[in-house]
């Protein structure tokens, strides 16, 4: 399996193959809208900005396995996204991201890159960074500020 082998529902309710983001860098991120680390939208769609010219994209996935942090339906959470921190990176459906309903996505991921505690995603903003290749190079504990990773973004482009 590649990156590129996955789809997903977008919050609007279509499929979206990741094949449509081969040959670019990709920071996949689990997301809540009530969350403590939920002002992280903001330097997401600040690195969104700064290096998707360069063939870079931030893909957010919303999971409300983390203290019922993401009640949303996915409009409400994209209005959330769009009108609290000017999000334009794309914003998939709600999906769960550990346990027998995980999205294969999220199964994949897990598999690329433990966490240190295991596999299983432990919170909200948990990110994964992945080459133009589709290789996933590193994994992020929420707590890792998004700006934290932008040296480590420019060198995969």
């Amino acid at each position: 399996m590649a990156l590129s082998d996955f789809a997903a529902k977008l919050g609007t309710g279509e499929e979206q193959s990741l094949s449509a983001y081969r040959g670019k860098a990709l920071l996949i991120v689990n997301v809540a809208s009530k969350c403590g680390f939920t002002p992280q939208y903001k330097a997401l769609q600040a690195i969104h900005q700064q290096f998707a010219p360069r063939g870079f994209e931030v893909l957010a996935f919303p999971c409300n396995q983390f203290g019922a942090q993401e009640p949303g339906s996915n409009a409400e959470i994209a209005e959330f996204c769009e009108t609290g921190f000017g999000v334009t990176f794309p914003i998939f459906a709600k999906i769960d991201v550990n346990g027998r309903n995980a999205h294969p996505l999220y199964v994949w991921l897990k598999q690329q890159k433990g966490g240190l505690l295991g596999s299983a995603i432990k919170w909200n903003f948990t990110k994964f960074l992945v080459d133009r290749a589709g290789t996933v190079r590193s994994r992020h504990a929420p707590t890792t500020k998004p700006e934290a990773l932008t040296d480590e973004i420019a060198a995969l482009l």
